[in-house]
């Protein structure tokens, strides 16, 4: 396992929010988290990245507890947030700046990854001059930058249209394993959910826990006449069916 939560609980004052959630990712996978807006996904999130502190639990990357301590994962949130004054480049770059790393030094690295990503000949443009499939590239390279082993995605391509999304979908699965990216996600599309994902976790309740994680079977890359096979409409009835027990109608 490359990445582990181990009974994690938080509170904000006399609100509890997580109690005793225990999730898992191993190396290569791609693991969707779903529930309702509000359940407690994003701060989930924010306490494997370091951002927030557990009051209970712990976080491990490798074996190595990094509870409390930021930078060791990569996190991009559901808007692209590049910077438009900017050029591409010192977008994707500006993680290693921060870091520390000699401007120079950031942009050369960094470039070395336009062509795998499907950037090169984007390299000085502007943000407003890319496509919207284009910028969420630019954002997924330049959060890639932040940490190269696990990658935690907040409704990553919820802001595109169906075919650039269908797209997308499709390049990232195709370069997180060139690259040997781990990626967990959160996701309100079932779909989404059921076409990308290794393993499923049912976040839900109040405070919430883990109420279900679900297999996915068959291999990836999945193609589109998978979304209209009878095995792809009985995870969706089932997921449906665990939705429905935690929250009523969808």
């Amino acid at each position: 396992m490359i990445l582990q939560a181990e009974h994690i609980s938080k509170a904000y004052g006399e609100k509890q929010v997580l109690q005793d959630i225990s999730i898992h990712l191993k190396e290569g996978e791609l693991v969707c988290l779903l529930g309702v807006s509000g359940v407690g996904k994003t701060t989930l999130f924010n306490i494997l990245s370091g951002l927030t502190e557990p009051d209970a639990g712990r976080v491990l990357l490798e074996q190595r507890e990094i509870t409390g301590q930021s930078g060791n994962l990569s996190y991009m949130l559901q808007k692209d947030l590049l910077l438009p004054h900017k050029t591409v480049l010192d977008n994707v770059a500006l993680p290693l700046i921060l870091a520390g790393m000699k401007k120079r030094e950031a942009r050369e690295k960094a470039e070395m990854y336009f062509a795998q990503f499907g950037l090169d000949g984007t390299q000085k443009k502007y943000p407003v001059q890319l496509s919207g499939g284009m910028r969420q590239r630019a954002a997924l390279l330049r959060t890639y930058m932040c940490g190269d082993k696990v990658a935690l995605l907040d409704e990553p391509f919820s802001a595109l249209d169906t075919l650039t999304r269908t797209a997308v979908q499709e390049w990232y699965l195709s370069v997180m394993e060139e690259i040997r990216l781990s990626t967990l996600f959160i996701t309100h599309d079932i779909d989404e959910a059921i076409l990308l994902s290794d393993r499923i976790y049912i976040m839900s309740g109040e405070p919430a826990g883990i109420s279900a994680e679900l297999v996915i079977e068959q291999p990836k890359p999945r193609e589109g006449t998978f979304l209209l096979s009878d095995a792809f409409l009985d995870y969706k009835r089932k997921i449906r069916q665990l939705l429905d027990i935690s929250y009523g109608e969808v």
